[in-house]
């Protein structure tokens, strides 16, 4: 993901999570709002009690990946926070990728 697509700052992540809408399944939940400019931003979450500090980051840079193979899937004016859960520990890349594909293209967001 490109510098201006990131979402970084603990207000915003806030916001969205309080304010927005969401989907889920076994492997993430999405939270989603819309925005005024016509570009989609991402922030990835993910808690402390899940594995330690290299399986997070592995998760993490993982669905990054998933995120750039299944941009076109995304709406271009919202904001999206994506929440890795601990169901996604027992599942590999393929599983992920299958899991996050079809939860997006089941709620048309």
């Amino acid at each position: 993901m490109k510098r201006g697509e990131t979402i970084k700052s603990k207000q915003e992540f806030s916001e969205i999570i309080n304010l927005s809408k969401y989907i889920k399944n076994s492997d993430y939940i999405i939270y989603y709002r819309k925005r005024v400019e016509n570009k989609s931003r991402f922030g990835i979450a993910i808690s402390n009690k899940i594995g330690n500090a290299v399986m997070r980051n592995k998760l993490k840079r993982q669905t990054r990946e998933i995120i750039r193979k299944l941009k076109y899937l995304f709406k271009n004016d919202y904001d999206y926070i994506i929440m890795i859960r601990k169901g996604s520990l027992e599942s590999n890349f393929h599983d992920r990728f299958n899991n996050l594909e079809r939860l997006l293209n089941k709620e048309k967001i």
